[in-house]
């Protein structure tokens, strides 16, 4: 069943040689106030010790699942990855090397609600 309310929003991070922001931009998504996210990170099989990171960070926080790709695919691929194991009723798509505002996947929800809210009207 759906929570229409609080529906949950799988956040698609691919990973490949991000060392430098990987940190920053899944504290970002952890740091979230809308809470019913599944983080999912797509180790591509960078040469960095990005995936260290990453593997720290799951230890502290169950909404992120780590997905292994065996050899390097690229961005896509890691990203389809991503859409077949999402959970969520909603995807977002996340460069490592960005990152969030706090209430920006809340504000993005909120718009959603509105949206489907508002009565249909009919094209005249």
């Amino acid at each position: 069943m759906i929570d229409c309310l609080f529906p949950v929003v799988t956040i698609i991070i691919p990973i490949f040689n991000v060392e430098k922001y990987v940190v920053q931009c899944i504290q970002s998504v952890i740091a979230q106030s809308y809470e019913n996210i599944e983080i999912l990170c797509i180790d591509d099989q960078g040469t960095d010790r990005s995936m260290d990171e990453v593997s720290s960070l799951a230890l502290l926080d169950k909404r992120i699942r780590v997905l292994k790709h065996v050899t390097n695919l690229g961005l896509g691929s890691a990203r389809n990855t991503g859409i077949r194991e999402a959970r969520g009723e909603f995807i977002y798509f996340l460069d490592a090397d960005d990152w969030l505002k706090p209430k920006a996947i809340e504000s993005l929800v909120a718009l959603h609600l509105i949206h489907i809210s508002e009565p249909t009207r009919p094209i005249s």
